[in-house]
């Protein structure tokens, strides 16, 4: 799987903070993840469930296989299958939208807090979290930040930051979060020393 940001993509976004915290008094960080957890109970669940079930009609269709053959059968079956099943594109396509989108959420607010913990100063503090197996984005910004403006602001941003990523230009859209997460911070964050 190639990555998901080139080096030259990298160093445009590190620059185009850099900028933005230069010009304001904030912290932006952006964490970009092929995917929030590892999901490994669900190809085994498929696979297991399927060769169930597979076994299942083999004895319908073969009821005279001895036990020690079909055991061995389910037993093949469940191990070949977990493995296909654990391929990556397969394995995010077995797990219910719903549970991804929990999990990229909950990997957000950790890598949130994170970066709170790691520098406790009182500067403004704004995450940009994607994750590109699940398709989620995130922009999580401390209290005092996320009431500068409007929820439709934030939303707006986040909004065009998921229609770039849909035509995978997953860089171009953090460039354009970035820069419009600056807007907001240089007009009520500007930076003392401008």
């Amino acid at each position: 799987m190639k990555a998901p940001i080139s080096r030259e993509e990298r160093e445009r976004i590190h620059d185009a903070i850099a900028k933005l915290e230069q010009r304001t008094t904030a912290d932006l960080d952006v964490v970009v993840t092929r995917v929030s957890d590892r999901y490994a109970l669900y190809p085994i669940l498929w696979a297991s469930s399927s060769a169930l079930l597979l076994a299942g009609i083999v004895a319908l269709v073969r009821p005279e296989m001895e036990v020690r053959l079909a055991l061995l059968l389910q037993l093949s079956l469940v191990i070949l299958l977990t493995l296909a099943f654990n391929l990556l594109p397969i394995r995010l396509a077995l797990v219910p939208t719903s549970v991804k989108r929990s999990h990229a959420k909950q990997l957000a607010q950790r890598e949130f807090a994170a970066q709170c913990l790691a520098a406790p100063d009182e500067r403004a503090r704004i995450l940009i979290f994607a994750s590109t197996g699940e398709h989620y984005v995130e922009i999580i910004a401390d209290r005092a930040t996320h009431a500068l403006v409007p929820q439709k602001a934030w939303d707006r941003i986040v909004a065009n930051f998921v229609a770039a990523v849909r035509y995978d230009r997953l860089a171009n859209g953090l460039l354009a979060a970035i820069e419009s997460c600056a807007a907001i911070l240089e007009t009520h964050r500007p930076s003392a020393a401008k």
